[in-house]
């Protein structure tokens, strides 16, 4: 068990759990949490991830050495990603899927330039993912409450042939309570009429119960990143909390380590 493909991953379990990583102990955090539950994960960087650590390089090449040595199936996927060049850049490093979001472009512009990508990644073995409409959260690219058009969804994977579509039911980015209202209906009506796996982007803002029912409903790939940010930083708040003195990051990142690592096999055994 080591770094497969997206893919892979979707082909064996009936929704992957995909979590992001900023740096070093999220990763470790992560695979940790998937040892635990058994159970295969998807490690993302996204694109002001690489901004912040002044290239993709760096994070991304860390989560593929740490995928390649994780005792469950674990894949390393580049979420978000506005830049061709990035893109580019992600399938030479050797991540086994991407994002494309072009979806606050016109329409056709989108199509065209998602088409693009998609050819060119899945020419090279990569799994690629894209958004129709923004999901929200993201500078208020669309109004709150826009849901993704079913006739809509069809028409632009047809289009683009891209092999996962991101979809606007409900959650919103970077959201820190867990009270986004999904809509069950939309998810089962997207699934049924959609030929490729839906992603549930904002999924931090949604609760356990219904992340089980969207699951349920039909969503297969599950992007989770502000609630395990949340955890790792009270962890690392309470620990310096509790003892001013400490100067040694490992004693307070450590415990957030395995705070994060808990919950990630919690929300794993959760949707098993």
């Amino acid at each position: 068990m080591s770094l497969v493909s997206t893919a892979t991953l979707l082909g064996a379990q009936r929704a992957v759990l995909a979590f992001n990583v900023i740096q070093l102990e999220h990763g470790e955090a992560i695979l940790r949490g998937a040892a635990s539950a058994g159970r295969g994960v998807i490690l993302q960087i996204s694109e002001n991830a690489a901004s912040y650590h002044g290239g993709l390089a760096p994070v991304g090449l860390a989560s593929l050495e740490l995928a390649r040595a994780a005792q469950t199936d674990t894949a390393v996927h580049l979420d978000h990603a506005e830049d061709e060049a990035l893109v580019e850049e992600a399938v030479r490093l050797g991540f086994t899927s991407v994002m494309f979001d072009a979806a606050t472009l016109p329409d056709a512009e989108n199509r065209e330039r998602t088409a693009a990508v998609a050819q060119a990644a899945q020419a090279q073995g990569v799994w690629v993912e894209a958004e129709l409409g923004a999901i929200g959260g993201k500078g208020g690219a669309h109004t709150p409450g826009v849901r993704t058009d079913v006739d809509d969804a069809v028409a632009f994977v047809e289009a683009t042939k891209v092999d996962g579509l991101a979809v606007a039911v409900g959650s919103s980015h970077a959201m820190t309570s867990r009270s986004a209202s999904l809509d069950f209906g939309l998810i089962a009506e997207l699934a049924s009429a959609v030929p490729v796996p839906l992603v549930l982007h904002g999924s931090s803002g949604v609760s356990d119960a219904d992340l089980v029912r969207a699951v349920e409903a039909g969503m297969r790939k599950i992007n989770i990143s502000t609630h395990i940010n949340g955890i790792f930083t009270r962890a690392v708040r309470e620990r310096l909390d509790a003892d001013p003195s400490l100067v040694d990051p490992r004693k307070y990142l450590g415990p957030a380590r395995e705070a994060v690592a808990a919950e990630v096999a919690r929300l794993l055994t959760l949707v098993a």
